[in-house]
Formats: C-alpha cells, structure tokens, sequence
C-alpha cells in the first residue's frame, strides 16, 4: 500500500512505545526535568508522489486513555508533521500496578490499537488552512494573550477538517489509506546504581531488579521482604476469591438441579393424573351410550306391549269405554 499517492509514511511503522516511569525516576535520554508523563511522537511525512495536500485523522481504540495532538490536520507535499500522543496519569499508574504485580507480561499484547487515516484534499480547503495556521502562529510569536482569538481559530479548523472527514467518509469518490498501529508498554529502568532486568519468571514473574542478597542493604531487604509479602497475600485473597466463588457456583448447581428433578417429578405427575382422567372419562362415555341404548330398547318393548294389548283389547270389546273419551274416542272412531 506504500505505493498510494494520497497515503502518507508513518514513523514508527508497526508500533507506539510507551515508557512507563515512576515519578521520581527519568529516562535515559529524555529531559531530566521531565514530568514524568509517558508518551510517544509519530511523525507524518508527505512522501511527495502527489501534488495534492493531504489530510490526516488520528484515532484510537482507547480515547479516554491517550491524549493526541493534534488529532487531525493537512501536510503540505514534501512536509511532515509531529503528532504528541500522551498516556493519562491515571492509566500510567493503573499498568505499573498491573506491572509490580505480574511484571512485563501483564504489560505485553496490548489490545490498544491507533488507526492513521489520510485522504488527498482540494486545494481551497489546503488554502484556508494554511491561511489559519500562520494566523495562529503570528499570534502566538506576538506573544499576545488571546487565548479566545487560538481557540476559535482552532475550533474553525477543526470544524472544517471534521466536515471534509464526514464526505470522504460517506463517499466512495474519496479513496481513503487506513494505517493500523498496535501499541506496547515498557516500564523504564530503575534508579541509578541498580542493574536492570527485563526477565520475567515462568508463571508470571516479576521483572523488577534483582540484587544479590549479600550486597543488600538492611533497607532493600526489608522492602524486598515487604513486597513478597504484599504479593503472597493478594495471591493469598486470590485464591480465597476463587475458593468462595468455587462453592457459591456448586452450591447454584446443586439446587439448580434439585429445581430441575422437582419440575421433572411435577410433570410426570400431571401427566399420569392426565390418563387417568382420560381414562375415566372414556369409561364415563361408554356407560352412557349403554344406558341410552337399553332406554330406547325399553320403550321399544313397552311401546310393542302396549300395542298388542290394545289389539287384544279391541278384539274383545275390552275398550269400549274409551271412545266416551274426548278426542281419544274421535281419533279411535276415525281409524275405524
């Protein structure tokens, strides 16, 4: 991808080193008077294929965590620029804990990550902000106090830039180069006098120094004994923690499976109640077409008995009298 016109070099290439240091300890080769806050430069150099100015964006995966300035901005063809990248106090001192408790490797595979992003721009807006930023600087080299007068022209900057981002972005007529950048942290050596050590041991060592115990001073030792006992008890507490939450999952388990087997139980209950109740309510329906069968059969009998007696009776002159009744004796005449 280095071929790309519009994509800028980037120094350092692969990775951003951050040295962690102590605050009363400076590193070697950086200002003594330094305060103590990790950070790291990346330079952007317009590698001069192309005429075109070219924008850049700076973003990461931990923003509350690094400071970068500045974050966007246009380098010139032939030109570079240096962006500051700082680490917050807070995170510095939250990786040297991490670091006195496990040494480098807690340190070590960082998901931290930097993404440079660089697009070619048209010249009117390269223009005005050129324009802004020798503004800025004559201000700046008068030695004025107009921090309002900085911060809007800065704030105009980035507003332009932040817009430009949002098209190039939302169209595909603006190829765009993307360069990912991991990110390490090394803790810097100690004091002076005192030998440096980068080792780890096997199974999480430390990588603080090491001095042999027959030069130690009465002071290291007791704090060379203060600090083992310090990590025997955190490993202690550890292994308490996983102790307490080792029960507390059996203890879920077991009445999880109590619930279970109760559920279980529950449910073969009902269903057996369910036959059951199927089963009476089908011996329930066969009884009642029986006894619906043997009714109708019962007035058939009664029905034909009667019928008989009533043509015995009228062959006899038994039943006379019933044509004295009214209606009945009409209805028997009309058949006769």
């Amino acid at each position: 991808m280095s071929d790309l016109s519009y994509a800028l070099e980037v120094v350092p290439e692969t990775a951003l080193q951050f040295t962690l240091t102590r605050n009363d300890v400076s590193v070697n080769g950086t200002d003594p008077k330094s305060d103590g806050t990790a950070r790291c430069v990346m330079t952007l150099k317009h590698t001069g294929k192309t005429s075109d100015h070219i924008a850049f964006k700076v973003k990461t995966t931990q923003p509350r965590r690094y400071l970068v300035r500045p974050n966007q901005g246009i380098v010139a063809p032939g030109t570079t620029e240096n962006v500051t990248i700082l680490l917050v106090e807070k995170d510095k001192q939250m990786l040297l804990q991490s670091f006195d408790r496990l040494g480098q490797s807690a340190l070590d595979h960082s998901k931290d990550k930097f993404l440079v992003q660089s697009c070619a721009v048209k010249q009117e807006l390269a223009d005005a902000y050129s324009s802004k930023k020798k503004e800025m600087a004559q201000i700046a080299a008068a030695g004025d106090n107009n921090a309002q007068e900085m911060s809007k022209f800065t704030k105009e900057i980035s507003e332009e830039l932040t817009n430009m981002w949002n098209v190039a972005n939302g169209s595909d007529e603006t190829p765009i180069y993307n360069k990912k950048l991991q990110v390490r942290h090394v803790v810097a050596p100690g004091p002076e006098g005192s030998a440096p050590t980068s080792t780890s041991r096997s199974g999480g060592g430390r990588g603080t120094e090491k001095t042999p115990l027959d030069s130690m001073t009465p002071e290291q030792m007791f704090a060379e004994i203060t600090s083992l006992r310090r990590k025997y008890d955190e490993l202690v507490t550890f292994s308490v923690n996983l102790t307490a939450e080792r029960d507390i999952l059996n203890n879920t388990l077991e009445q999880t499976k109590r619930d279970l087997n109760r559920e279980m139980a529950r449910a073969k209950d009902n269903r057996a109640e369910a036959a059951l109740a199927g089963q009476a309510i089908g011996a329930g329906g066969g009884n009642g077409k029986s006894s619906a069968g043997l009714s109708i059969l019962y007035f058939f009998f009664v029905a034909v008995l009667f019928f008989l007696i009533g043509v015995k009776g009228s062959q006899m002159d038994a039943i006379v009298f019933l044509y004295d009744v009214p209606v009945l004796g009409d209805v028997l005449r009309a058949e006769l």
